[in-house]
């Protein structure tokens, strides 16, 4: 999901890489689930999320939904899953009794960022820092590639990149069209396509992507 922001206002202003150092080490968020409290909708997935939720917790997405895990909303003209918050604590669905991630291994990308964010410019990204979201003080410095915990991560930020840009356009086609049906084809395609058809946990997810992006081209 897209912040119409001026970056310099909620950033320290650099752009980082993923071999650099940023201050971001908040002692394994010890004594705080504060970023998993009132999200609201803002947690939007990829696919990349769908796959490792399915895996992890050996359910379709079609089943997540209906545990009532994840919602479905409009995100710029298309369909697109978020986590859900609790009706009763406004927290993260997957937040257990002791406050911590009963998903961590397989948490969204979203969350693996957190405070870091996403900056999209001429075809590709760099990460910055969002100053004030984080409540933990003496952050310490990490790198960026351990600090997202994610393996392959040239592969994922690739994904990244060939997803986001891909989605953008859907996004733009669906609010520039005045037919309602088209509007509707396009979400359905993209749910149907990349979120609601299982994805195999036993086969790289690179490898599904790639022939579901082939795939799309032809619908």
């Amino acid at each position: 999901m897209e912040r119409n922001v001026e970056i310099d206002k909620i950033s320290d202003g650099k752009r980082y890489g993923a071999n650099d150092l940023v201050k971001v080490g908040c002692d394994d968020c010890r004594g705080c689930s504060a970023c998993c409290h009132g999200m609201g909708d803002s947690i939007v997935l990829d696919p990349m999320d769908v796959y490792r939720l399915e895996k992890k917790l050996g359910k379709t997405m079609e089943e997540i939904l209906l545990a009532g895990n994840v919602a479905l909303r409009v995100v710029d003209g298309v369909i697109l899953p978020h986590l859900k918050m609790t009706e009763q604590s406004d927290q993260c669905s997957f937040l257990n009794e002791e406050g911590r991630c009963s998903i961590h291994d397989a948490r969204p990308g979203f969350c693996r960022m957190f405070p870091l964010g996403r900056l999209y410019e001429d075809g590709t990204f760099s990460y910055f820092l969002q100053v004030n979201e984080c409540p933990k003080e003496n952050k310490t410095k990490v790198k960026v590639r351990r600090w997202l915990d994610t393996p392959e991560l040239g592969k994922y930020e690739a994904f990244t990149t060939e997803w986001h840009y891909y989605l953008k356009e859907k996004q733009n086609a669906a609010r520039e069209s005045e037919d309602d049906a088209f509007r509707q084809q396009i979400s359905m395609n993209i749910l149907k396509l990349f979120y609601l058809l299982p994805y195999d946990g036993n086969t790289d997810f690179y490898t599904q992507f790639a022939a579901r992006m082939e795939l799309a081209d032809t619908i």
